[in-house]
């Protein structure tokens, strides 16, 4: 059977793809002379919260996830990031391979959520392996790549915020049911709201009353719906006698 083992180089943002997508360099090594024609790869990437610290803030920004910062010891669990695919070329020894991985900033995804509370720092990420390699000097053997391959790695939380903001600069993502999207189309129609921005700050300035709205965002019921002007009456013909 041929020895198999990886490790994770480097990591960075892929700047031409199409959504959000993490580059990871992948080096994989095989038994030494022997001839490796190809191979099916199978990567797991999860989240392992419990190896690193967080400051107040992030603290507070886990607590959907985790609970309160005194429950942590039976509530941070690893989280799910990521299962991608990838067939790797052929090699002798060793070899490097990108391993791009598409993302979302879905904050409805648990993994999501926990890069978006984290301010600095490193995220640690546990890599699983498994899948199918084709090997032998003549013909070809097929071999289980096996199940217990892994390989640590500490992702940038810098390289996670520099992806989101190439694809959402500024921005956030929010996604929502449709009859509440038809709603709030409807309540930005009716007040002729300038943006979507505007509709969400005038929903919040109606629920918070007692603390007051912005002095640029006038509460809801001072919007009043677009009608349009009256048409002015025709000028006098200047032709007539």
């Amino acid at each position: 059977m041929t020895e198999f083992s990886f490790s994770c180089e480097a990591v960075r943002a892929d700047p031409y793809a199409a959504g959000p997508t993490l580059v990871y360099r992948l080096r994989l090594t095989a038994t030494p002379g022997v001839r490796v024609h190809a191979m099916a790869l199978r990567c797991q990437i999860r989240i392992e919260p419990a190896r690193r610290g967080y400051a107040d803030a992030e603290a507070e920004g886990l607590a959907d996830l985790f609970g309160e910062r005194s429950r942590w010891g039976g509530s941070m669990l690893p989280v799910q990031f990521a299962q991608v695919s990838l067939m790797v070329p052929g090699f002798t020894g060793e070899t490097e391979v990108d391993l791009p991985v598409p993302c979302t900033y879905d904050l409805d995804i648990a993994a999501t959520r926990y890069f978006h509370a984290l301010q600095e720092g490193e995220v640690p990420l546990l890599m699983l392996f498994s899948g199918t390699a084709f090997t032998g000097p003549g013909g070809y053997q097929v071999e289980p790549v096996p199940w217990d391959r892994e390989a640590p790695f500490r992702m940038p939380v810098a390289v996670w915020r520099a992806m989101v903001e190439q694809h959402f600069p500024g921005c956030g993502w929010l996604r929502l049911p449709r009859d509440t999207m038809d709603a709030l189309l409807a309540y930005r129609s009716e007040r002729a709201l300038p943006s979507w921005d505007a509709t969400v700050r005038a929903l919040l300035a109606a629920d918070r009353p007692a603390e007051g709205a912005r002095p640029d965002l006038p509460r809801p019921s001072a919007f009043a719906p677009f009608t349009p002007a009256e048409p002015a009456p025709p000028s006098p013909d200047r032709t007539a006698t």
